[in-house]
């Protein structure tokens, strides 16, 4: 990514924060004076189905819709959903994907789809740069199962231009109070893991 252009797409399930994580990284954007552009995808979010945004990030942006095989980053907060959006990735793109397993309404109901074996280690062979993310666990460990959108933040905030009081100050913004703290700590254990540190202990 450039200092002042990049695209970030995150895929999930219904549930997941996937459009939180979207109003924090264009509040980190507009906050850095950059113009941002949303696409979001709901489809069946209250039942658990597939939710994706698109976060377009430049000095002027002109469409809320990122190019096929042209997002910079990828945050996936279901690993077979990061496979499935795999294609979208640039081919030196990074994917940030939360080894966590929910099986999308799309999957249950229809023939045509199945879940795969093994989602990490066929999105391991389609992407150069990844970083599998254990962020159920971490969440579990921090007491609320809905930190795994601030986790995977915090592991993104590492490959933005933006510093670490842009991303604490964004959350503030976006985040109620009374949930500030507990995504402040999330955020800072997300900051820990890295390209450099993915397969170590998280």
């Amino acid at each position: 990514m450039s200092d002042s252009k990049f695209d970030i797409l995150i895929v999930g399930v219904g549930g997941q924060g996937v459009l939180l994580a979207s109003e924090i990284i264009s509040q980190v954007a507009m906050d850095a004076g950059l113009d941002i552009k949303k696409s979001e995808v709901h489809g069946m979010s209250q039942r658990g189905g597939v939710v994706s945004s698109h976060v377009k990030i430049a000095e002027k942006v002109y469409s809320p819709v990122i190019n096929h095989g042209q997002a910079d980053v990828m945050i996936s907060f279901e690993q077979a959903e990061g496979l499935r959006a795999a294609d979208w990735l640039k081919k030196d793109g990074l994917a940030v994907v939360s080894r966590t397993r929910l099986v999308p309404a799309i999957v249950t109901s229809s023939k045509d789809f199945s879940y795969p074996d093994d989602p990490i280690s066929d999105l391991q062979k389609k992407v150069k740069r990844m970083i599998p993310v254990d962020a159920d666990s971490i969440a579990l460990e921090l007491g609320n199962p809905r930190l795994v959108n601030t986790i995977l933040l915090g592991v993104l905030s590492n490959y933005t231009p933006f510093g670490k009081d842009q991303w604490i100050e964004a959350i503030k913004k976006r985040v109620k109070p009374k949930f500030v703290d507990i995504n402040l700590t999330a955020l800072d254990r997300g900051r820990k893991i890295t390209l450099e540190t993915a397969g170590a202990a998280e």
